[in-house]
């Protein structure tokens, strides 16, 4: 089973408060099938949603599903809500168990902390981050924790932008994009795109509590905008991709000590290329031998080779056949990736070659209105 989380309008049918976000083509979680040998997207149902369930996070064992519902206001609420989901195991369909306050506007990120006793979420608009209980049913409890980014704000024009970008800046004020354990569960980490900086909490697993590490911040290019960040199997290399900066940065990360130390800057795009960018997801291949890097605007997913000491190889791009690629996922066998293509109101299904780290366009596309996440769930494994 594949879900995905889409910006979607608000429903009056489903949510007769007043909600306040950008209007949406989707409609809330869309479930599809997953073709094992090809790929394809078979639509399988529909959680009807009007508050923009943006991004999604899967327990580990496959039978809770959390959302961040990326609004800035639910009636005179002015923050975002995040919701519970119980998964039915005979045909994948989702039933809600519970919606509590974000800790902030607009959340736009979700994770389960490696205990699976907390869930964090990251306020873009609010510019916070925010610890919820798991409780024992797998319903959320308030916030153990809330942290408020404050800093220098960034300035209008990345360090490493493209030349010729007019890309907009998202330094207008402090803006949380990002937010996840490192695979121990000692240490939170997130990012600001508006501070240009990424966070290092120690996490206290019995409270969910965070308290600042030493040192508490590393600093990226001014106005390079870190967005997203993916952690190496080995543990070690820390990948961080800059939405308007269009880098990837590779960082040495000190598991013991939770500290980030910058190695390698490299871009997203190919040489030559001037103009407009903003990048979007970047994910690690299971084996560690690829890096994989989203274009928007230039619409592409570059391609890299990992070292043997982590550094990375630009090796080419492929196409997204579609606008505005927000993110992807790889399936669970690691032969696909589908690519969510929000402008372009669409999932276009990409074959993977282990080998290469190439991407071959299947011809498959799933019809979803502005789809932002997809995450799989293997029923036959789970539970």
């Amino acid at each position: 089973m594949a879900y995905v989380g889409t910006f979607s309008s608000p429903l009056r049918d489903v949510l007769p408060t007043q909600v306040d976000l950008p209007p949406g083509n989707g409609r809330g979680i869309h479930i599809f099938q997953v073709n094992r040998a090809t790929g394809a997207l078979t639509p399988a149902g529909l959680h009807a949603m009007g508050t923009s369930p943006s991004c999604l996070a899967l327990n580990a064992a496959g039978t809770r599903l959390y959302s961040a519902n990326e609004t800035d206001r639910v009636g005179d609420d002015k923050q975002g809500t995040v919701s519970a989901f119980a998964i039915d195991r005979s045909n994948g369909h989702l039933t809600l168990l519970d919606t509590v306050r974000a800790g902030g506007a607009g959340p736009t990120y979700v994770s389960i902390h490696p205990s699976g006793q907390f869930l964090l979420v990251a306020n873009y608009f609010g510019g916070s981050v925010a610890v919820l209980p798991i409780l024992p049913d797998g319903r959320l409890g308030n916030a153990a924790d809330i942290k408020n980014d404050a800093g220098k704000l960034g300035p209008a024009k990345a360090t490493h932008a493209p030349p010729g970008s007019f890309a907009l800046s998202g330094h207008d004020r402090t803006h949380a994009h990002m937010i996840q354990a490192d695979p121990a569960g000692r240490f939170v980490l997130h990012v600001d795109l508006g501070l240009d900086q990424i966070f290092v909490w120690k996490f206290d697993v019995r409270t969910g509590v965070l308290t600042p590490n030493e040192p508490h911040a590393v600093s990226l290019p001014p106005g390079d905008g870190p967005r997203h960040f993916h952690f190496h199997p080995n543990g070690r290399w820390f990948y961080s991709i800059q939405e308007e900066g269009s880098t990837i940065v590779l960082f040495d990360y000190d598991a013991p000590l939770g500290r980030l130390t910058p190695r390698q800057t490299i871009s997203t795009l190919p040489p030559g290329f001037a103009g407009s960018n903003f990048c979007s997801e970047i994910l690690v291949s299971a084996d560690g031998q690829f890096v994989y890097a989203g274009n928007r605007l230039h619409d592409s997913i570059g391609i890299f080779s990992v070292g043997p000491h982590g550094d990375l190889t630009f090796l080419g791009e492929e196409w997204t056949r579609g606008n505005y690629p927000r993110s992807f996922n790889f399936d669970p066998t690691g032969q696909f990736l589908f690519c969510c293509n929000q402008r372009g109101d669409n999932i276009a299904v990409f074959q993977v070659n282990r080998q290469t780290g190439s991407l071959k366009f299947t011809g498959h596309y799933a019809s979803v209105g502005n789809p932002s996440i997809i995450v799989f769930l293997d029923l036959a494994k789970v539970g």
